[in-house]
């Protein structure tokens, strides 16, 4: 096993700059997941630590050696890709065998690494079958049994569950948590799903435009993201922002007047802020409240009941992108029903003009 360390990696595609300055460092044993939208970049950089693309600028390490030179072959790492990927003539044993047998082991070798990484993957009563007779989640098995039998320093997975339906995804989830617990192998997990680097990871690297916006805990992620695209990325639904000035800052509480009427509080760090700072005021869907007395109003427009609880969604001066709240599944509003909102101010999010976020007094002091 091994820990990275990626200092300064740029990659550039002639004059076209793709990867900026990435600095991260990642423990080994740790559980990391490349989240962002397309195009940010994760399926690039997890190429490069791979040896599949080349490091343009910056320096990368496995362990203490440097890697930038090394080929993919020598680098310690097996790599499992979207596709499967296995040989429809070959039975799963053939499969999870074939690259040691390239590597010269012999039959015992072989015979005791497939065997062991069956088990793990509670294949070993399939290993007789051809893929063909396999469904998506037993043939993602058997491309996971390949690598684990290389005995890998790190693992790499890109976007291992995409091809698989949405039950069949929660299960793989699972799945992956479940081998990492007893694998304890540095693995690299890149996936556009915000939902599965929530579940896996120990730790969260989000990208955008060819940058790390954040790395951290999922926790930490969730409660205190250091930007407004981290805030709306992290989540599902994603967090509500409400457009405002503040109009006080006062024991402890910054107050927003909110585009459309209305004024919320929020409990933040004050000292980059004043008063008449045009802001983003941002509330998770969980985190807003209808009250009689409510801080603004807003205008429903749908609901949807998902069995204990419901989302319901309305129309806001402030909300230009509209709101969502969670609410229990009794509680039911018509459509155009006008309702009124407010949030504990310790659980209201403020971003700046340039997207910053103000960091979080009461959450900060708790944690």
């Amino acid at each position: 096993m091994a820990g990275l360390t990626l200092r300064n990696i740029q990659k550039r595609y002639d004059e076209v700059e793709v990867m900026r300055d990435i600095n991260l460092d990642i423990e080994d044993g740790e559980f990391v997941v490349f989240v962002g939208p397309s195009g940010c970049g994760k399926s690039t950089l997890l190429r490069m630590i791979a040896g599949l693309e080349e490091i343009t600028a910056g320096e990368l390490k496995i362990g203490e050696a440097r890697m930038n030179e090394v080929p993919a072959a020598k680098r310690g790492i097996a790599m499992v890709f979207q596709s499967y990927a296995l040989y429809p003539h070959m039975t799963l044993y053939a499969n999870m065998a074939f690259g040691l047998k390239l590597a010269g082991k012999s039959k015992e070798e072989i015979d005791v690494a497939v065997q062991k990484a069956a088990k793990i993957l509670h294949i070993d009563h399939l290993l007789d079958r051809k893929p063909r007779a396999l469904s998506g989640g037993q043939r993602q098995r058997v491309a996971i049994g390949r690598a684990i039998t290389r005995e890998p320093k790190v693992f790499l997975f890109d976007e291992p569950l995409s091809n698989l339906d949405a039950a069949l995804r929660v299960k793989m989830r699972l799945e992956f948590s479940r081998l990492h617990d007893q694998l304890k192998t540095t693995m690299i997990y890149v996936t556009h799903d915000q939902v599965e680097a929530m579940t896996l990871a120990d730790k969260i690297v989000v990208l955008s435009a060819g940058r790390i916006e954040q790395v951290g805990s999922p926790h930490t992620l969730y409660h205190h993201p250091a930007n407004r695209f981290v805030a709306g990325f992290i989540g599902s639904p994603k967090m509500n922002f409400f457009d405002g000035q503040i109009s006080a800052i006062a024991d402890g509480l910054v107050h927003v007047s909110l585009v459309g009427g209305g004024s919320q509080a929020a409990a933040v760090e004050s000292s980059t802020l004043k008063v008449g700072d045009t802001v983003t005021l941002g509330v998770r869907p969980e985190h807003l409240h209808v009250t009689s007395g409510g801080a603004f109003s807003a205008r429903v427009t749908a609901q949807e009941s998902l069995g204990d609880f419901a989302y319901v969604y309305a129309d806001c001066p402030a909300a230009p992108e509209g709101l969502i709240l969670r609410v229990p599944e009794e509680q039911e509003y018509a459509h155009g029903a006008q309702i009124a909102l407010s949030a504990d101010p310790e659980r209201c999010h403020l971003f700046d003009g340039n997207g910053q976020a103000a960091r979080r007094i009461k959450l900060l002091q708790a944690a």
